[in-house]
């Protein structure tokens, strides 16, 4: 196995802190619960398992069933923790099968569990996490947790499946780009978001629009994601970029810079995504800062977080509804981070 130089993780202030800050106690209760569910892993791989439970990434994910469970400031509700668990897992072992595809030697600031473990093994220890995931979703008192996790975890693989098939074609329009995106993020967003507001209680009325909201966060999140690709700085986003015109995966950067290069040009890009010749990621990004396509795919991210605040405009009231909506801001903060300059 090749070895790997993993950077330390910059010292600032979490991008998040300042919205998460009312759930350390969650997060806190979230971590036990996870250290917890490693003595259900069997000895040889609880190590394995234990390395990809860490708690520097953001998760977003855990959070949205928090804040759309919120009822107030009080104890930390134990469904909600064990659901966010659910949510979580699933999410890591998307996180270790994606970083084997896009071979990427870089997760959260270290070595992904491909680079630690090898990517016979971590792929299996995926398959672990997402068996583990369902197996908590299975001690709620009625099926629709498990139900609804379940379904979710299907429509995630299915989107990575058919993004792993589109690889190293250009045959992808923006409807197939919206439809892989809505399905292997967008899903795991609006069904965290359906849980913790269905565990708490509310209505369905806002049940759903919670759903909803989740959704549009979740397709904005992975066109921002996609954009970092390009415009993120390793150090600081402590993980692989560029992978994705090296693995040949046409996201919306690359789809409007083919929109907007000249024929020849588009040709060779073309090319390079088809595995024919080796990647320029240095002359794409370059393009992009000429062409304008920071300033267009930013445009559609700002579009989905209109779309899910428009979710929540008429549930002003509910407890939720503004921590929410402060999750808008502070992806319109990530987004506004990556700028270029000029």
């Amino acid at each position: 196995m090749s070895s790997v130089t993993v950077s330390p993780p910059v010292s600032r202030p979490h991008a998040f802190a300042s919205v998460f800050a009312l759930l350390t106690p969650h997060m806190a209760e979230l971590d036990r619960f996870l250290r917890g569910q490693m003595t259900s892993f069997e000895p040889e791989i609880r190590g394995m398992a234990d390395y990809c439970i860490d708690t520097t990434g953001k998760r977003i994910r855990p959070a949205l069933v928090f804040l759309s469970g919120w009822r107030g400031p009080g104890a930390v509700t134990p469904d909600l923790v064990r659901v966010a668990a659910v949510v979580e897992l699933v999410h890591l072992a998307t996180l270790v099968h994606d970083d084997i595809m896009d071979e990427a030697d870089v997760r959260r600031s270290r070595r992904t569990a491909a680079r630690e473990f090898g990517p016979t093994a971590a792929v299996l220890l995926g398959d672990a996490l997402f068996a583990h995931a369902l197996h908590l979703a299975t001690q709620f008192p009625t099926t629709e947790i498990c139900a609804a996790v379940s379904d979710s975890t299907r429509k995630v693989c299915a989107g990575e499946i058919v993004q792993t098939l589109r690889r190293r074609s250009t045959n992808v329009t923006r409807a197939d780009y919206q439809r892989i995106v809505d399905l292997k993020t967008a899903e795991l967003f609006r069904v965290s978001c359906f849980l913790g507001a269905r565990l708490a209680g509310f209505e369905g009325g806002y049940v759903e629009a919670v759903s909803r909201f989740g959704r549009h966060l979740g397709i904005a999140y992975q066109i921002y994601d996609d954009l970092l690709d390009f415009f993120g700085e390793e150090a600081r986003v402590g993980k692989t970029l560029g992978t994705d015109l090296v693995s040949g995966k046409l996201t919306l950067p690359l789809l409007i810079l083919l929109e907007r290069l000249s024929a020849d040009e588009r040709m060779t890009l073309t090319a390079e995504l088809a595995g024919e010749r080796p990647p320029q990621p240095l002359l794409r990004l370059g393009q992009m800062r000429e062409l304008g396509v920071f300033a267009a795919v930013s445009q559609a991210v700002e579009a989905e977080i209109a779309a899910a605040i428009g979710a929540l405009r008429d549930w002003p009231d509910d407890a939720p509804t503004p921590l929410l909506l402060g999750l808008c801001d502070v992806l319109q903060a990530q987004v506004a981070s990556v700028r270029p300059s000029g």
